[in-house]
């Protein structure tokens, strides 16, 4: 992943969270908006909390699988599309195969939300 496709403002991630919609899987839940901008590649932020996953270790593990997932899949989303990745205690118990299932399927929800020009 570029430095450039993490969502680091807090301005960002809230717009994405406040205006965006949801797709809900089962491991983990998509909140994601259209972006107007000439950047070719969509921007991503990973949510793991405490209350949902568990421990630091727990936390870490799922944020480091959810990265995973967005860097090898990042090409069935639109390219220009703010996303925020939140995850649920399955993300840590699934298969990465099943996993990467999931955000096929909610990559094209999403792409089918973004009209017939998106890729």
């Amino acid at each position: 992943m570029r430095p450039a496709q993490h969502l680091r403002r807090q301005s960002d991630i809230r717009a994405v969270r406040r205006q965006g919609t949801r797709v809900d899987c089962a491991a983990f839940t998509l909140w994601w908006t259209p972006r107007a901008g000439a950047d070719p590649f969509a921007r991503a932020c990973f949510v793991a909390s405490g209350q949902a996953v568990g421990a630091a270790v727990l936390r870490n593990r799922a944020k480091r699988r959810m990265r995973e997932l967005f860097r090898r899949n990042q090409g069935l989303l639109p390219p220009s599309c703010d996303l925020m990745m939140v995850a649920r205690p399955s993300v840590n118990r699934w298969p990465f195969a099943r996993l990467e299932r999931a955000f096929a399927e909610a990559s094209d929800r999403i792409r089918s939300a973004c009209g017939p020009g998106a890729p």
